[in-house]
């Protein structure tokens, strides 16, 4: 494993994030290229990532229905720039050399699920009330999971994270972000150290839940990135936390 306190670990752990942002979310005969046959509904492209969908996915209804059926991950009916871009390379690679425009869906109609939905524990997601956050849909986990100064998680720890590690198991797809944060009591080092402590506890804690796929990007950030003021008790226990982010993901979409 790469040490994370050095800002070589850090940067590995970075690329490797990036790399799973680029990896196509299923593998290329697993794709659903049916949709839109005659009598199905027409398949309507919203989301931030639309602009980015080449002309020939988000101007046909086959390929709208393409985007849809395989790339609406967290099916929240939205298409984030990731989930575009991962349908944009998908297609260029069932076009293989032919020309984009003259693309035969017919021919490669094949209508079966893109892959085999796994149930979690949607009510306890929501209970987590996420945020939306540029990064994706984040939640916090407060110090109280904490014994007092260290980084050893206290006995209830487990079931607040049964939720987590239960959808983290059935859409080991998504990449996580853990970031640990402290309040301003203390030094510099010894808080940095916590934070990073504290996140990397919250990961192998997922781990030994049998979260043992996908891509996790673990960081602390010391007192660095305050949520409330550190003059006040309550700023403080504020501050003091662990930030799980769930990239790419829409918060809206775990509170329904």
């Amino acid at each position: 494993m790469n040490n994370l306190k050095s800002p070589s670990g850090r940067a590995l752990a970075l690329a490797a994030a990036l790399t799973v942002l680029a990896t196509p979310a299923f593998a290329q005969d697993r794709f659903d290229r049916g949709g839109d046959r005659a009598g199905e509904r027409d398949h309507r492209l919203a989301g931030a990532g639309v602009s980015r969908l080449l002309p020939e996915l988000r101007r046909t209804p086959r390929g709208r229905a393409f985007v849809m059926r395989n790339f609406d991950r967290n099916d929240d009916g939205r298409i984030n720039p990731r989930e575009a871009n991962e349908a944009n390379r998908a297609f260029l690679r069932l076009a293989g050399g032919g020309r984009r425009d003259r693309f035969d869906w017919e021919r490669r109609d094949i209508a079966r699920p893109v892959a085999e939905h796994r149930e979690w524990d949607r009510r306890g997601m929501r209970g987590y009330r996420m945020r939306q956050t540029e990064q994706g849909a984040t939640f916090d986990l407060q110090d109280v999971l904490f014994e007092t100064g260290s980084a050893r998680l206290r006995p209830m720890a487990a079931e607040r994270l049964r939720p987590l590690a239960s959808y983290l198991s059935a859409n080991p797809d998504v990449p996580v972000r853990i970031d640990g944060h402290t309040d301003s009591v203390g030094g510099d080092a010894a808080n940095q150290l916590l934070s990073e402590r504290r996140a990397g506890t919250v990961r192998a804690a997922l781990s030994t839940m049998g979260v043992y796929e996908g891509e996790f990007l673990v960081a602390g950030h010391g007192e660095t990135i305050p949520a409330a003021s550190n003059a006040n008790a309550a700023g403080r226990q504020l501050n003091r936390r662990v930030e799980v982010t769930l990239v790419g993901q829409q918060a809206r979409s775990f509170s329904e």
